[in-house]
């Protein structure tokens, strides 16, 4: 999509739909009345009729006798003193799949909302990107007159106020396409995202922007001593791939910026539990486990579009977890790179067995904090379904600094314990530990069992299971299937920390 910035005036236009938001007040606003003059009163009737209120999200499609502005599209905003970004997110993203369903191809909007007007901007963009995301890529049915939405233009009435927009603008397109991209890698198939396709689309992070790749195959992993990581691959025809990348930033060693953030994300690309089978049922959107290890791909990107003053390492443990003839078993117990051991109780509780020996290796760098990201529990479905991740963490500073970029972007977070009274649930009889502590809270458990590989380095764990994916019903700028979360939340991390 082509998104411009202009400071032409509203009703001068080249063919776009124009969106105006309204909000739910008293009496139309002084810059709409001055806007439907030009109209002949067609925004002052259908508001006298009630026809349209401002309702947030309420829509109403008016057609014009502007060649210059065909159609006009009204969206409610709510009450001004309830505006956030957030909800001027969905309100363009509502406006954009209204567009697109009427066969509209271009939109134009003057800024709206409250906030900095790069901020609002970007929050523009990212709703209209966000929400005409569709994946299509095996469909041989698609009708060749469907239109998509080509072009958006943000029209500036104070030109002093142009190249905030500008900067907004660009970076709300830069993460929404991040997200998107996510979204697809979380959608492909089992069949089609391997770890082998991971590992290519790391090297190809690292042919375009300034990121460094290395891929330890499945013997050096083992060389290594990576125990839990090459246990739940051993089931899996497919060659398992430990991905690390690594982002230097200009000015990056500079001072306490030197010490890396470490990302690491589940990257299991398909899970069907191995011997311990998950039922058949829903069996197939086991393709989206790899959505942590997408989310930090991602992320890695927008920092180096973005050139972000930071040092950055994102680690993928990528696999498949497969009931084979070679496949781990209950019972068994593993070596950890970390050099603790592990008894496998339940095989389906792969993922903190791949992040344990992703944490420990991620301790090389020295990092000054360690996030991880994971499709890790069905427990945190249960407490939180698909509107929170849960919050784990060993580090104030940490929690809250997520915590304040959960606020910016909405991308919502709830904190939850990692007491140590939870701690007998996971120790062992034969060994150091084992790998689940039973149904009681279980996303308290598992966090707490990544916990020990963490070495006291500020850490943050945030389980993503019940948000990464929409089984319900679209959202305003959140369709059905893969959300892309977390892309958002850490980029807004990575910028406050590079002080942008």
């Amino acid at each position: 999509m082509e998104i411009k910035v202009e400071t032409r005036p509203l009703m001068r236009g080249n063919g776009e739909t124009l969106i105006l938001g309204i909000y739910q007040e008293d009496s139309l606003s002084a810059d709409i009345k001055r806007i439907d003059r030009d109209l002949g009163g067609k925004i002052e009737n259908v508001w006298t009729t009630k026809e349209f209120s401002g309702k947030f999200l309420e829509t109403l499609l008016i057609r014009t006798d502007h060649k210059a502005v065909p159609r006009i599209l009204l969206v409610g905003l709510g009450l001004a003193k309830e505006i956030t970004l957030d909800k001027i997110r969905q309100a363009m993203g509502k406006a954009a799949t209204t567009v697109r369903a009427a066969g509209g191809t271009k939109m134009a909007v003057p800024l709206f909302g409250m906030g900095s007007a790069s901020d609002v901007a970007q929050a523009m963009v990212e709703g209209v990107i966000l929400s005409l995301y569709q994946f299509n890529l095996y469909k041989t049915d698609l009708k060749e007159d469907e239109k998509e939405i080509t072009g958006l233009t943000i029209l500036v009435s104070d030109p002093s106020k142009k190249m905030g927009v500008s900067k907004g603008a660009l970076h709300g397109q830069w993460i929404a396409e991040a997200v998107n991209s996510t979204r697809t890698l979380c959608t492909l198939p089992g069949n089609v995202l391997t770890p082998t396709r991971m590992e290519q689309e790391a090297k190809q992070l690292s042919q375009a922007y300034p990121i460094d790749v290395k891929v330890l195959e499945r013997s050096e992993a083992e060389a290594l001593g990576m125990g839990a990581f090459c246990g739940v691959a051993r089931g899996t025809a497919e060659p398992p791939k430990f991905i690390v990348l690594e982002y230097k930033g200009q000015r990056a060693l500079r001072g306490a910026k030197g010490k890396p953030i470490a990302l690491v994300g589940k990257s299991v690309t398909f899970d069907t539990g191995g011997i311990s089978l998950k039922p058949a049922e829903d069996m197939e959107k086991m393709k989206y486990d790899m959505s942590g290890g997408a989310a930090v791909l991602s992320a890695m990107k927008v920092a180096a579009q973005m050139k972000l003053p930071l040092h950055i390492v994102g680690i993928l443990p990528a696999t498949d977890n497969m009931p084979g003839g070679n496949a781990i078993h209950p019972g068994d117990i593993v070596k950890t790179l970390s050099g603790k051991t592990v008894e496998v109780i339940n095989t389906d509780a792969e993922g903190r067995l791949c992040l344990a020996d992703a944490i420990t290796y991620s301790l090389r760098y020295k990092p000054q904090a360690i996030i991880d990201l994971a499709t890790l529990t069905g427990a945190c479905v249960v407490a939180l379904g698909q509107h929170a991740m849960a919050l784990f963490g060993n580090n104030p500073k940490l929690i809250s600094a997520i915590q304040q970029a959960s606020e910016a972007t909405c991308e919502k977070v709830w904190p939850m314990p990692v007491w140590d009274d939870y701690y007998s649930q996971i120790k062992s009889d034969v060994a150091d530990l084992k790998n689940t502590g039973g149904r009681p809270a279980g996303s308290i458990t598992a966090a707490l069992f990544l916990k020990q590989f963490t070495n006291d380095v500020p850490w943050v764990h945030l389980d993503i299971a019940g948000v990464a994916w929409n089984g319900d019903k679209p959202r305003p700028y959140t369709p059905k299937g893969s959300t892309g979360a977390g892309v958002r939340l850490l980029v807004k991390y990575l910028t406050h920390l590079a002080g942008r």
